[in-house]
């Protein structure tokens, strides 16, 4: 039996068939049938939101208004599952397979990268004719082949990396260049999708922004901080910070306050009728708060850790109010999409995900039980729609028991027994697939290729400035016997302009890149010692390094040979205390 038609070829056969009856009758009166445009998509993803983070799941400390809204008029999921981190999430939205395929291992130092072969939904859409942009967090690679502009989108603007130092008046990259925001980031990334928006507004887009919040550093203006400054919860979670609960409900009103603006933008070009709009979350909670009473939080494999929102809006298309009670993923959300908006699949792999596109039109009256699995640091665990089975192999009914109190597994032998068999037949095929990551750093598959700290190897004495590699620089780079080293693999071989950020308070060091036999050299001939910042903008003490305006240093044109090595950053010459502060190696093909 042949699938059902989506919305878009139904009407598209309905506008055939009535142009044949009426062909005449709507020519004399001036009529036309134009091509009926596919809708918009807008994709909003909250970065280290808990399922009990809006006002619609019960929470009584903060409100969210406009994010509730989108339940209010369409499609609100009761189940729906994400990974326990941020990378590995976005990587099965992007591939709608599980991201244990596409390459994806963690968060950082480059295990985060998404393999160059994945097919996106960014890809997708764009291959049907849509207007393609990202504003906000990418976390799936920084340099091409798996830089946004390489995965499919025409416009990006934000960051690659996984977490940012600085909110306000952040460095950023403007499809592969540095650029300063303006302001505070997550209203300047809502700028820049407002005015996109209104610059596609006569073709199908699909925007997809990725907001930082309310992701640690805790950063949030004054307007939204002061309603929680002084707040005391109703409901203590276990555990609790206050601190990170204040400020985590201060940048969630900060969140729908941008949610607003882009349906108020909706609303105001006329496109609101012909735009999906779509609302989730990466993980589970950033710190100890309330949530519904789900055991776990971000990073955990429990309900806490893994349930999101998931809220769909196509007013006309989807029927208000509807509540979805079947497990669904974020590994559904390519094939639901590109399903509603009669979009053909381009990937030749096979996806995970399957389309929820019934259940949004209230016809899935048969559809079948799965199992959802989930993947963290090598541990597994399984959801049914009626148990989870967590990785130390205890089962819980979660429709029952969403709290994770009573272990069945010695009530239900049969269950876990089931459970345990798929999560053992499933980790045999993944598992192989997140061993050590030897995948070097690509140079060259693009004009201008970025080498952040995050991605280097600190060698004798240096350090990164914070435990976390995201967003770090190098320091304490006080021996000639020092190294940093990056493994990379030449894509095109020829002569690059090789630049380092520093930062020096003293003048003086000779600095040396190399790799394989071509060598660089440039003396540091001016200081340069800007402040850190980013504590006078803190709500809560951070553990993420703080930034700093690193200043370009044209080192030299570097020939380079096609192939794999390391790039070697070294000093030949220290005088004074320490060689320089590192954050970027630039190469510019010429």
């Amino acid at each position: 039996m042949s699938a059902p038609l989506t919305f878009y070829e139904r009407e598209v056969s309905r506008r055939q068939w009535l142009g044949g009856l009426a062909g005449y009758a709507l020519g004399k009166s001036g009529l036309s049938l134009a091509p009926l445009r596919r809708p918009n998509i807008v994709v909003i993803l909250a970065d280290d939101q808990g399922w009990g983070d809006l006002s619609l799941h019960g929470n009584p400390h903060l409100a969210t208004p406009n994010i509730d809204s989108l339940g209010r008029h369409g499609a609100r999921f009761e189940y729906f599952y994400v990974c326990a981190l941020c990378a590995p999430t976005r990587a099965e939205f992007l591939t709608g397979r599980y991201h244990a395929r596409s390459g994806v291992r963690g968060v950082s130092t480059g295990a985060e990268r998404m393999n160059a072969d994945e097919v996106t939904i960014a890809d997708t859409f764009k291959a049907a004719g849509y207007a393609t942009a990202l504003f906000g967090k990418w976390h799936n690679g920084t340099q091409h082949p798996y830089h946004p502009n390489a995965r499919g989108f025409d416009e990006f603007y934000g960051f690659t990396e996984g977490h940012w130092g600085q909110y306000f008046d952040p460095e950023l990259d403007h499809n592969g260049e540095l650029v300063r925001g303006k302001g505070y980031f997550p209203d300047d990334m809502t700028d820049r999708a407002l005015a996109w928006i209104e610059a596609q507004r006569d073709r199908p887009f699909f925007c997809y922004l990725a907001y930082n919040i309310p992701h640690s550093p805790m950063q949030v203006p004054d307007r939204f901080w002061q309603k929680f400054a002084n707040f005391e919860p109703k409901l203590r979670a276990p555990q609790e910070d206050l601190g990170m609960t204040r400020a985590a409900l201060a940048m969630c009103e900060n969140l729908d306050w941008n949610v607003g603006r882009v349906l108020a933008q909706l609303r105001r070009l006329r496109l609101e009728r012909d735009t999906i709009v779509v609302y989730f979350s990466d993980n589970g909670p950033n710190s100890w708060r309330w949530n519904g009473g789900l055991k776990g939080r971000k990073g955990s494999l429990d309900e806490g850790g893994l349930r999101s929102p998931l809220l769909i809006r196509w007013p006309g298309r989807i029927r208000a109010g509807l509540r979805v009670d079947r497990i669904a993923a974020a590994i559904d959300l390519l094939p639901t999409l590109a399903d509603l908006a009669g979009v053909p699949p381009i990937s030749k792999k096979p996806l995970d995900g399957r389309s929820l596109r019934p259940l949004l039109e209230g016809r899935a009256r048969n559809w079948p039980d799965r199992m959802l699995f989930s993947l963290n640091n090598r541990r597994v665990s399984v959801r049914t729609q009626q148990y989870r089975l967590d990785p130390a192999g205890r089962l819980y009914d979660i429709v029952l028991d969403p709290g994770q109190q009573r272990d069945l597994a010695g009530e239900r032998p049969e269950v876990a027994a089931q459970l345990r068999r798929a999560v053992e037949e499933w980790s045999g095929e993944m598992l192989p697939l997140v061993g050590p990551d030897d995948r070097p750093f690509p140079v060259g598959y693009a004009p201008l290729t970025w080498l952040p700290a995050r991605d280097g190897v600190p060698h004798g004495g240096i350090r990164r400035s914070a435990r976390p590699p995201n967003c770090s620089f190098f320091t304490n780079w006080t021996s000639t016997a020092d190294r940093i080293t990056w493994d990379i693999e030449v894509g095109k071989a020829g002569d690059y302009e090789a630049d380092i950020y520093y930062a020096a308070p003293e003048p003086g060091a000779l600095i040396e890149l190399g790799f394989g036999d071509a060598r660089v050299q440039r003396r540091i001939t001016e200081a340069w010692d800007p402040p850190l910042v980013g504590a006078e903008f803190d709500r809560v003490p951070r553990s993420e390094s703080y930034v700093k305006d690193f200043r370009p240093l044209r080192l030299g044109v570097l020939r380079l040979a096609r192939g794999r090595g390391e790039l070697v950053l070294r000093a030949l010459e220290i005088p004074g205390r320490q060689a320089a502060e590192v954050r970027y190696v630039a190469l510019r093909r010429k």
